[in-house]
């Protein structure tokens, strides 16, 4: 990879300063909210505040934000399918201390030809050492009067957030495709900015790309058809006025359609999949007005979804104003859209107040699973959401017995050897976390929880949190001083400390009654449940999760054989079934498997399969080979690095 440094330059390190501030205890950069602060494009607002207490130092940022910080990035870019770059320019609007005299950004892998200030005169910057994670420090030596910096810059190929697609990589078959993903530290990759959850910053974009096109991202649509941009071009334009974490600035293109699902709500997929999408997103203007009861207005304007090809590696992602999802929530009778409702709570716990570190991602991933599940109650009735609590309180049991009660790793706020931006066990961060809030909300009572998280995001809307700071607010605004409540709660154990307190709220045990006991049934002997068909997802999942790990072969059959577990269009309990073969050998199940690794990349159905079939030498590891060989192609990069460990190739 060829990388372009500019001319030579001194780099001037302010890292004594910046101890001086986060000794003070600073609680917002000193010249944030300073007389004559820059503000926010097309707004009177000042720029959004960068905590400096010693928990909110991002680690895996090359960014010192006390001393310059980006306030607004405007993209001006083009696509190159072939070359599979992105490529133009980034315009950054900066705040700076009196005495900062440059600003370093995060770089991975981009090519720099050029960087100005915003009269075109050279700015003299660096690009330092690479690590294999972070990326690089691009170091811009700042003029004078400096507050706006104009990078000319392109993308690798192998940008880690951008999947380029091939046409036969779609369902339409006739046209490229390109999505991104730049949630944790991947953005770094196609845009030159500091990024870190915790430097909120605007942004626009004027994308050109060929016809015939669309070009969607994660805000407001100013051009919705785009407009000629010669040679068979068109420029699409769009702005977010709201400061966001960088992390939430997302793209996609392709040959899409977009169908309306309400007011200010809607579906944009291939057009071969618009139907089936358009009727499993159905409730979707049903649940923002059920989320806005709940904790208040919704604040990004649209809340429009984007069903991506099969290779997008998550369940979801909440880009704003744009939710990313995976066609694999699609079952045609809406019994997977808890991701819907997930993503959705996003737009109030990430979106609005954001983790400032990776080390409290439960902030993020916690409340957001707490939400959905009220989401889902108000929506679907109460036993649909007991029972996906339920499983919910499964995972975070497993992940305890996985890592073990006392490891560090199960306590929320993650120590620092596990702090790494996709560090953590799901079972705690978002179950862990959720359960946590559950529990807060059993012991003070709903309306007084409900009206403490209301009043939490108001207070905190457009603003970084930390695990401290939220604890604070808690019992500033919840506790009060009550002493007996302090000790009920058990805050900081449920924080900080590894393990499960005793005060937490167990599921409710009527919620699985009936599938509790065809589970006891069977392991006694008993035959499979006839009205296993009837039931619920949530049902079927926490019967097949609660067999036997291990099975003869004649069980396994005739499961398949009443089952018929194989061909169940319902990805989740597919999964399920299938991580019960792969421990169980059973060849009947060989061929549903290659068919799920092979036309869908999501990382929570991909990375457990492929493991256990590698862990496996004898039986599973020559499939695991043989599968991802053909299946890696369809992989998003993430899933490969993650997928590399594994050494099938």
């Amino acid at each position: 990879m060829n990388r372009t440094e500019g001319p030579a330059l001194t780099i001037l390190r302010l890292a004594a300063a910046a101890t001086a501030l986060l000794t003070a205890g600073c609680q917002t950069q000193p010249f944030a909210y300073a007389p004559g602060a820059p503000v926010l494009p097309g707004t009177n607002a000042p720029a959004a505040p960068v905590l400096a207490s010693a928990d909110a130092v991002d680690p895996y940022t090359y960014a010192r934000p006390l001393e310059a910080r980006v306030t607004n990035v405007a993209l001006d870019l083009g696509m190159d399918f072939t070359a599979r770059r992105i490529g133009g320019t980034a315009t950054l609007d900066i705040q700076r201390a009196p005495n900062a005299r440059e600003i370093v950004l995060d770089d991975k892998g981009l090519e720099i030809f050029s960087i100005t200030d915003g009269g075109g005169r050279p700015l003299p910057y660096a690009v330092g050492a690479s690590d294999p994670q972070k990326g690089a420090p691009l170091t811009i030596a700042l003029g004078d009067t400096t507050r706006r910096i104009v990078i000319r810059y392109r993308s690798a190929p192998d940008a880690g957030a951008l999947q380029w697609l091939t046409p036969a990589q779609t369902a339409g078959k006739q046209h490229p495709y390109l999505f991104s993903q730049g949630q944790a530290i991947n953005n770094r990759t196609w845009i030159p900015t500091q990024d870190s959850p915790g430097i909120r910053q605007t942004w626009s974009a004027r994308i050109t790309a060929p016809e015939p096109l669309k070009v969607v991202m994660s805000g407001e649509r100013l051009t919705p058809d785009g407009v000629p941009a010669g040679q068979g071009r068109r420029a699409f334009e769009f702005r977010m006025d709201k400061p966001v974490a960088p992390y939430l600035i997302a793209i996609a293109a392709g040959d899409i359609a977009f169908r309306s699902l309400g007011p200010r709500t809607g579906v944009w997929t291939e057009s071969a999949m618009i139907d089936k999408a358009a009727a499993e997103l159905a409730d979707t203007e049903r649940m923002v007005t059920a989320a806005e009861q709940l904790y208040g207005p919704y604040r990004w304007g649209r809340y429009d979804l984007l069903v991506l090809p099969p290779s997008f590696p998550y369940g979801g992602m909440e880009n704003p104003t744009l939710t990313f999802l995976t066609p694999t929530f699609i079952a045609g009778d809406k019994s997977l859209v808890s991701l819907v409702a997930h993503e959705l709570a996003h737009s109030w716990s990430g979106n609005l107040v954001t983790n400032a570190t990776w080390a409290d991602s439960w902030l993020n991933e916690g409340f957001t699973s707490y939400f959905e599940n009220r989401i889902m109650e108000a929506l679907y009735g109460p036993l649909r959401a007991q029972q996906e609590a339920a499983l919910s309180f499964d995972s975070m049991t497993e992940a305890l017995a996985e890592e073990g009660r006392t490891d560090p790793v199960t306590a929320l706020h993650l120590p620092p050897s596990e702090a790494n931006p996709d560090g953590g066990s799901g079972g705690i961060i978002y179950d862990k976390g959720s359960i946590f809030l559950r529990t807060v909300e059993n012991i003070v009572g709903r309306p007084r929880f409900d009206a403490y998280l209301r009043s939490y995001f108001d207070r905190h809307a457009f603003q970084p949190m930390t695990s401290a700071r939220f604890l604070a607010d808690l019992r500033a605004n919840l506790v009060r001083g009550d002493a007996a409540l302090e000790n009920r709660l058990l805050l900081d154990e449920w924080v900080y400390k590894p393990g499960l307190p005793a005060n937490v709220t167990r599921p409710v045990p009527a919620a699985f009654a009936e599938v509790d006991r065809e589970i006891a049934a069977y392991k006694a002997g008993g035959t499979v449940p006839a009205e296993f068909q009837e039931w619920t997802t949530a049902e079927q999942l926490r019967f097949v999760n609660g067999l036997p790990r291990k099975l003869s072969r004649q069980r396994l059959d005739s499961l398949e054989r009443t089952l018929r577990l194989n061909e169940t269009g319902n990805n989740e309990v597919l999964f399920a079934w299938l991580e019960l073969a792969v421990a169980n050998r059973y060849d009947p199940a060989v061929p549903a498997l290659e068919r799920f690794l092979t036309t869908q990349g999501r990382g929570k159905f991909v990375v457990p399969l492929l493991t256990a079939l590698a862990e496996d030498k004898a039986w599973g590891r020559p499939l695991a080979v043989r599968i991802y060989r053909q299946a890696r192609p369809l992989y998003h990069p993430i899933e490969i690095q993650r997928l590399a460990k594994l050494k099938l190739l």
